[in-house]
């Protein structure tokens, strides 16, 4: 019977996407004088610091190289991988927050109702300094783990 070292490799990514979930909730919380309320509602969506997404994908990509070797077809495979997933965080993300908020400036404009076309989200990607925070912790908090769960 496997045991669950022989899931390492995919528990470690996953734990650590939490953690860092975490992290961003609590960092959102405190940015927004605790409001719980607001905090729920706006600091669980895209964005903010850290980027989770980012962590993740650092994390697998670790996790990917400490178990398969960076060597391996599945290090190239998830480098692929984390390079698209962190680009989409960075820029095409943030057209889409570019264009949320050009349209709402157009309903404001046009005193269309807010109940039939409701505001849209304009903070959608993320900004450098939340995608390299995310990425930093990633690797370390899985390279952490991995060493220690040796």
């Amino acid at each position: 019977m496997p045991s669950l070292s022989n899931y390492y490799i995919a528990i470690l990514p996953i734990s650590v996407g939490f953690i860092i979930w975490v992290i961003k909730f609590a960092v959102f919380y405190i940015k927004h004088d605790f409001n719980w309320k607001y905090s729920v509602e706006h600091g669980t969506t895209y964005g903010h610091m850290p980027s989770a997404h980012t962590g993740f994908m650092a994390s697998l990509v670790t996790s990917v190289g400490y178990y398969a070797g960076i060597n391996s077809g599945a290090f190239a495979v998830s480098m692929a991988l984390a390079i698209i997933v962190i680009d989409d965080a960075l820029r095409l993300r943030i057209y889409m927050g570019d264009h949320g908020r050009r349209l709402n400036f157009i309903l404001e404009q046009l005193k269309i109702d807010k109940k039939e076309f409701p505001r849209l989200k304009e903070r959608v990607g993320h900004r450098k300094s939340e995608v390299i925070v995310g990425g930093i912790l990633g690797f370390l908090i899985t390279y952490f783990l991995a060493t220690v769960l040796r």
